[in-house]
């Protein structure tokens, strides 16, 4: 049984329910998961608003950042464990967790120590109006208790992308993890009991969204903010729901994320961004690429050896290594893509490969598969190249001339992240500009300075993440000043 951690302790929910945490590999059951009731949750807020006035607020920055420092190392020493979680809950490659889930979620919480240990705050000398100096400065205050509310994409790595700022601020934090992926969340209680984090500073509550753990924490009156990375209808919920206490918010929403391929590009570094950010964990990626715009002098190019990635690509079991591509979530989640591929048959695209769900061995064939799949024929207005689909899929759709893909690229209510591809450095600046997102990678993907904002625009959220730009939601500047009385130098 996957428990709550609420107070430093486990503890079964008292709603006297549980759901299934499915293995997507192959339909098994992991384990069950205990739902949190509201009285969980009052009690997970209490625990954290104890801990945010009493030994958590005591502790010097110092302190608290060193034993950040020791929740890294120790999830570093642990990290078969998390591995083996986050792969058990999502299904992917262990060779991709190892590489990127897990360490992040380690360097989370170094990366945000360290900005806090660093960071300034402005300072002002002025004028009272007898001509007496005046001293301004400011002050960052923990915003209080926070509610996390966490995808099941990357679990580990975006939890932990708002716990390890959340801490190093001074908050405490109620982490509601997706109910397809509780794991690591939950197992991540015992490294904080381990390396002596404060009871009550870190607490999980299990659990859906409406009627359930989500809602019961969001509406919480007593919750002083509220983070989300999720679905963009969900997150619209949440700020609602937030609204009656005027809460504030960091929201990550969803994405259509534009690739653009000019016809100066080197076909090489194309591929191998493309490879990735197409699909990379099962397309199930927010920054990942379903709208691929390609110069007409190198659309067969492009299109030709896409599509070969794409038939190459091997499913199996996480351990197998041979197998290089995973399941998508749940079998929810296949059945919404699978939708997806049959409206773009319907309108009119054809599956240069992919397009289905491919044959399995017997002991997999319960599993949430799907092909990779390339489209052409589809139209730019057309649902499946203006919907966010989530998973290892791209309409692959030709252009003419730059003002008409940055027309193409810009055309959604989106505005996450693109890739642009061209050896033209003039270009690479000047169309990176004009695109309407919060990142713009050129003739890369994914290449990620923790230090660097990092959010979206329009239907893609609200508020930035990374180095100092995290800092700004976790924490209310307070400013000081002081009349000074002697004599104006």
């Amino acid at each position: 049984m996957i428990l709550n951690f609420i107070d430093g302790e486990y503890r079964e929910g008292r709603s006297g329910r549980s759901f299934d945490d499915i293995n997507p590999v192959d339909g098994s059951l992991i384990a069950k998961v205990s739902e949190a009731a509201r009285e969980d949750v009052d009690d997970a807020v209490r625990a954290a608003r104890r801990a945010l006035c009493g030994p958590w607020a005591a502790l010097k920055l110092a302190q608290r950042c060193d034993l950040l420092y020791a929740v890294a190392a120790e999830i570093d020493r642990r990290a078969e464990d998390f591995l083996a979680a986050e792969v058990a809950d999502t299904g992917k490659p262990r060779e991709l967790a190892s590489h990127l889930d897990i360490p992040r979620g380690a360097a989370n919480f170094r990366v945000f120590a360290d900005v806090v240990r660093n960071v300034a705050t402005e300072t002002f000398i002025g004028h009272a109006p007898d001509g007496k100096p005046a001293l301004n400065y400011a002050l960052r205050r923990p915003k209080g208790v926070v509610a996390v509310v966490c995808p099941w994409n990357l679990p580990l790595l975006l939890m932990t992308w708002k716990v390890g700022p959340a801490l190093a601020c001074g908050n405490t934090v109620i982490v509601k993890p997706s109910e397809e992926t509780p794991a690591t969340a939950a197992l991540l209680g015992e490294v904080m009991n381990k390396v002596g984090i404060p009871k009550g500073v870190y607490n999980v509550v299990h659990g859906f969204g409406p009627g359930s753990a989500g809602e019961f924490l969001t509406t919480h009156p007593d919750i002083d903010a509220i983070t989300f990375t999720g679905e963009t209808r969900t997150g619209a919920a949440i700020i609602r729901a937030s609204s009656a206490g005027v809460k504030p918010v960091s929201m990550e929403l969803g994405g259509k994320n534009p690739a653009v391929v000019f016809a100066d590009a080197d076909l090489d570094v194309v591929m191998a961004g493309l490879t990735r950010s197409v699909f990379e964990n099962t397309g199930q990626v927010c920054l990942g690429t379903e709208r691929v715009y390609v110069q007409r002098p190198v659309y067969e190019a492009v299109v030709q050896r896409l599509a070969e990635v794409a038939r190459q690509l091997k499913p199996g079991r996480p351990d197998d290594p041979a197998a290089n591509f995973g399941p998508l979530i749940s079998a929810e989640h296949q059945q919404k893509v699978l939708s997806y591929y049959q409206l773009a048959r319907d309108e009119g695209g054809l599956a240069v490969a992919g397009g289905g769900v491919p044959g399995m061995p017997s002991d997999l064939a319960r599993g949430a598969w799907i092909e990779p799949t390339v489209w052409t024929g589809l139209q730019h207005d057309s649902r499946v190249a203006r919907e966010e689909i989530f998973g290892p899929c791209c309409a692959v759709i030709p252009f003419d001339t730059e003002s008409e893909a940055l027309m193409l690229a810009n055309d959604t209510p989106y505005g996450l992240a693109a890739s642009v591809y061209t050896r033209d450095i003039d270009r690479a600046h000047r169309f990176a500009a004009a695109l309407r997102v919060g990142i713009a990678w050129v003739n890369t993907w994914f290449l990620r300075d923790l230090r660097t904002a990092f959010g979206g625009s329009g239907a893609s959220g609200i508020g930035r993440e990374g180095g100092v730009h995290s800092l700004e939601f976790y924490t209310e500047l307070s400013n000081v000043c002081i009349k000074l009385h002697g004599e104006s130098q």
